[in-house]
């Protein structure tokens, strides 16, 4: 846990005192661990994917190539059985339902984005976007001392959040009205592509977090 998290918590619990009482209901913590499941596993098919691309350039992919492709299908069919228990967990649970609803009427926040948002920030809708956004490790943070002193940089906050808000963002950059707008804003002004799509990210937690506050899918007129 970082500064900014540690912070957020002693604001949430002094207006919400009863909130750390008690621990999330069954289904949460059920989502939480399977979401965390299929982080963990696709990580890992990444790692093998990369590793087959490096044997291709060393011209030993044929030594490995059985094994590999085992190894690929198991991932595949395991990462596949833990997104139908994520939908059925999501499902079968009114609240997440909803929940999930609101997320994934956003453009660009998908089914996995939608899910970590729900098991690894169960505050949002009752912060502040600037708050959603530090919660996340979106927010700019200035630096007051050492090689960073006077410069800003995002940073803390959950890092699996922040991870698949990047990959929404890259999503919303073309297919969200409004934060396509917004991208092609900050392109046009010379802002790199980083820059951008961090600034897309912080914008998506924040419009989550305000239609979960308000219970409103999005619309055209989402600002």
């Amino acid at each position: 846990m970082d500064r900014i998290d540690a912070e957020l918590i002693a604001w949430f619990m002094a207006f919400r005192p009863d909130a750390g009482r008690e621990l999330p209901h069954g289904k949460l913590r059920l989502l939480r661990a399977l979401a965390s499941k299929r982080a963990q596993l696709v990580e890992t098919r990444k790692r093998l994917l990369a590793q087959i691309k490096a044997h291709e350039k060393l011209g030993t992919d044929g030594i490995f190539t059985e094994i590999d492709a085992e190894l690929r299908a198991l991932l595949d069919r395991q990462i596949g059985k833990l997104e139908d228990q994520i939908a059925q967990t999501i499902a079968a649970d009114q609240g997440l339902a909803q929940t999930a609803g609101i997320l994934r009427s956003i453009p660009g926040i998908g089914p996995v984005a939608s899910t970590m948002l729900i098991a690894k920030m169960p505050e949002l809708g009752q912060l502040s976007g600037e708050q959603a956004a530090a919660l996340t490790g979106l927010a700019p943070i200035a630096h007051d001392s050492g090689a960073m002193r006077g410069k800003r940089a995002i940073g803390g906050g959950r890092r699996q959040v922040r991870h698949v808000m990047f990959q929404a963002a890259l999503v919303a950059n073309h297919h969200n009205p409004h934060l396509k707008i917004f991208a092609d804003r900050l392109r046009d002004a010379g802002k790199p592509h980083k820059v951008i799509i961090t600034a897309v990210a912080r914008k998506l937690v924040t419009i989550a977090n305000a239609l979960l506050k308000s219970q409103q899918n999005w619309s055209a007129q989402t600002p």
